[in-house]
């Protein structure tokens, strides 16, 4: 009787090992992905923002908000013609476990970075948008701790 379970138990036994190491296996990709962002030597910034997508224009600064930095123009521009993005989270799903944005489907909102010149990683700026298409637009400064809505021109 054990004979007959003892393969059984094996083949479990050795399921189970190949499962455990793909999951020790994918955290040890993140936090190898962690200290390389860490060690880059001073000074060496992160990946300079995409180009802009042929026939890309950036929105005129005179018609936006006056809270919003510079930078926020380059996003904004990559954000209406789908990218290309400088930061691989950019476009991904902005949860808004805090509530601090109107509740909405989790689909609904995305966010992108807004680079802050510098720095070494992404910062703190972010850009939310709600909706696809785009119907509304949010920029945090402080890591989603507070949020201004904006407009853009039509």
């Amino acid at each position: 009787m054990l004979r007959k379970y003892g393969w059984l138990v094996l083949i479990i036994g050795l399921a189970l090992a190949f499962w455990l190491g793909k999951q020790s296996g994918s955290s040890d990709q993140a936090a190898q992905s962690a200290v390389s962002v860490a060690s880059l030597p001073e000074g060496q910034n992160l990946p300079k923002p995409a180009p802009l997508p042929a026939g890309a224009s950036l929105p005129q600064s005179a018609n936006l908000p006056s809270f919003l930095p510079p930078e926020a123009q380059t996003t904004l521009a990559l954000i209406a013609h789908g990218g290309p993005f400088p930061n691989r989270q950019d476009g991904v799903i902005f949860q808004n476990r805090e509530q601090r944005l109107p509740k909405k489907d989790r689909r609904y909102y995305h966010e992108y970075t807004v680079e802050t010149p510098g720095l070494s990683h992404r910062g703190a700026r972010r850009i939310i948008t709600g909706g696809i298409p785009v119907e509304t637009y949010y920029y945090t400064e402080d890591h989603y701790e507070n949020f201004r809505q904006f407009e853009l021109p039509r």
